[in-house]
């Protein structure tokens, strides 16, 4: 069933977000599972490598068991097929994230990227996208690339 969004607010860190179905409450947590499944999927289909990369780096970045992990980007891929609008909404998060926020994001998104072996202009394109929407500096931008690139070269 679609939802429509009847109403949306920030309350602090959070995004407080009415529909016919009830209020429902969203954090960065959130945005980042939402974030990466939507750059995953840019190439039609989330890979195995993908869904286990996410998994790995959300636990590892938010200090989640494997399995609420797991259970956030369920909740993400769910809610976001329910109401498409969810995700432009979720934008709406980007004053609670610091540059050095959006700058982790990204290169978690870039290791997503790559974590099935092929880079895929699809996924690029939704990467720009996604950091266009959430308005990173070209700096944290520039940046993450850097961090992606020395963490992932053999030999660093």
């Amino acid at each position: 069933m679609s939802e429509t969004i009847k109403t949306k607010r920030l309350e602090g860190t959070h995004l407080i977000v009415e529909t016919s179905e009830g209020t429902t409450k969203y954090d960065s947590r959130f945005l980042v599972a939402a974030l990466l499944i939507f750059i995953a999927r840019g190439s039609g289909t989330i890979e195995p490598e993908e869904s286990a990369k996410m998994i790995d780096l959300i636990e590892e970045h938010f200090q989640m068991e494997g399995a609420e992990s797991l259970e956030l980007l369920t909740r993400a891929m769910s809610e976001m097929a329910d109401n498409p609008e969810l995700g432009q909404a979720l934008v709406d998060l980007k004053p609670t994230l610091s540059d050095e926020d959006k700058e982790d994001i990204a290169v978690m998104a870039l290791k997503v990227i790559a974590a099935d072996g092929r880079r895929q202009v699809s996924e690029m394109e939704k990467f720009n996208e996604a950091f266009q929407a959430l308005g990173i500096s070209a700096e944290a931008l520039h940046r993450a690339f850097d961090r992606y690139f020395s963490e992932t070269m053999p030999g660093s």
